[in-house]
C-alpha cells in the first residue's frame, strides 16, 4: 500500500497542495477560511496522511529526533535501562530518542535520510563516508562508543576492563585466591567478554593470584552444570566465579542448585549490571552496577551541548562502577 501524500489530501478536500501545506503546517498569515481548514484537516485524518520527518525538518529548520545507532547487541535489561533513562532525559529537553538496532546490511544512510535526525550518536563506529555525509546534511555526529573525540560516548562509558578488575578485587577482599571466570558464548558480545576478562586477568596478576580459570557458559542449565563440574573436578581450588554479566551469573546460581550446592558456601558468584532480577535470586546476587542513570544523564547533556555548539560537559567525577554487595559473594 502506497503512502498517502499531500496531493491526495488536496484532491480529497478540493484545494491546492499549497493550501494543504499552509493548513497542516499552521503557516502564519495565510488567508484561509475556517471552513476550508476544517475540510483539509478532516481529509488528512480520514486518509491517514502524515508529513514526512524529512519534510518537517526542512520546513522548520529543526528536527527533534536524536538517532542512536546500536550494533547487533542482545537487548538485555542493561541496554533497555540505559535507553529508557536516556529517552526520559532527552524528552525533558524537548527531544525524541529514535533507536536503530543494526541488523542486516541496510545502509545507515537510508535511515538518516528518511528520518532527518537532528543528531546521531553511535554505540558502534561509523565509517568516515557516513560521518562526512551526515555532517554535510547538517546532522550533528556526536561520537561513538569507540571514539576518542571530545564528548564522544567512549569518554564517559564505563571501562569494560575495570569491570573485570572490580569483580576480582571484591572476591579477593573476601578471601578468595583462585577465581573462575564464566564467559558468555554469544558472539555478539565477544569484544566485551574479552575486555572484561582482560581486566580480571590484570587484577589477578597485580594481586599475585593465578589467572582466572575460564569456562564458557551459555544460558542453559546443562551448560552451567557442566562448567561447575569442570571447575570442581579439574581446578578444585576455585572458590569464586566472576561472571560476564548477571544473566550468566544467574545461570551459575541455577547450576549450583542443580548440583546440590550453594553460593557462597561452595562457590561465591558475582555478576555485572545489577538487573532488577538480581535482588530476587537465591541467594540475592552480588553484582557490579554501571550507574546507567548517571550515564544516561551525561549522554543527554553531551547531545544537547553538541546541538547548541557548546563544549561538552566533563564526565561525571569518580568511577561510575560500584559493587552492590548481596549474599552470593
Amino acid at each position: 500500500m502506497r503512502n498517502v501524500t499531500s496531493a491526495d489530501v488536496a484532491r480529497d478536500s478540493g484545494v491546492s497542495r499549497t493550501t494543504v501545506s499552509y493548513v497542516l503546517n499552521d503557516t502564519p498569515g495565510a488567508a484561509i477560511s475556517e471552513e476550508t481548514r476544517a475540510r483539509v484537516r478532516a481529509s488528512a485524518e480520514r486518509l491517514g496522511y502524515t508529513p514526512s520527518a524529512a519534510a518537517r525538518a526542512l520546513r522548520t529548520g529543526r528536527s527533534d529526533l536524536v538517532l542512536y545507532v546500536l550494533p547487533d547487541w542482545p537487548l538485555g535489561p542493561a541496554v533497555d535501562t540505559l535507553l529508557d533513562h536516556l529517552a526520559g532525559e532527552l524528552a525533558d529537553r524537548g527531544l525524541t530518542l529514535l533507536v536503530h538496532h543494526v541488523r542486516g546490511g541496510r545502509p545507515l544512510s537510508e535511515l538518516w535520510r528518511a528520518v532527518a535526525p537532528r543528531a546521531v550518536v553511535g554505540f558502534t563506529a561509523f565509517t568516515q563516508k557516513d560521518r562526512d555525509a551526515m555532517r554535510r546534511a547538517g546532522i550533528q555526529v556526536l561520537g561513538t562508543l569507540r571514539d576518542d573525540e571530545p564528548g564522544a560516548a567512549g569518554a564517559f562509558s564505563a571501562s569494560q576492563s575495570n569491570i573485570g578488575r572490580l569483580q576480582v578485587r571484591h572476591l579477593h577482599r573476601e578471601g578468595h585466591r583462585v577465581i573462575g571466570y564464566a564467559a558468555a558464548t554469544d558472539p555478539r558480545v565477544r569484544e566485551f567478554v574479552e575486555l572484561r576478562l582482560e581486566g580480571a586477568r590484570a587484577e589477578c596478576a597485580e594481586a599475585g593470584l593465578p589467572a582466572p580459570v575460564v569456562r564458557p557458559i551459555d544460558l542453559t542449565l546443562e551448560s552451567a552444570v557442566g562448567a561447575i563440574r569442570d571447575w570442581r573436578r579439574h581446578t578444585p581450588d576455585v572458590t569464586a566465579v566472576a561472571a560476564y554479566n548477571d544473566d550468566v551469573a544467574i545461570a551459575v546460581l541455577a547450576g549450583l542448585r542443580g548440583e546440590g550446592l550453594s553460593a557462597p558456601a561452595d562457590l561465591a558468584v558475582i555478576g555485572v549490571d545489577d538487573v532488577p532480577a538480581a535482588q530476587f535470586t537465591v541467594p540475592p546476587l552480588t553484582t557490579v552496577s554501571q550507574s546507567l542513570d548517571l550515564q544516561a544523564r551525561h549522554l543527554a547533556a553531551v547531545v544537547v551541548a553538541g546541538l547548541d555548539g557548546a563544549t561538552a560537559p566533563p564526565p561525571p567525577m569518580g568511577d561510575m562502577l560500584d559493587v552492590v554487595v548481596r549474599d552470593s559473594a
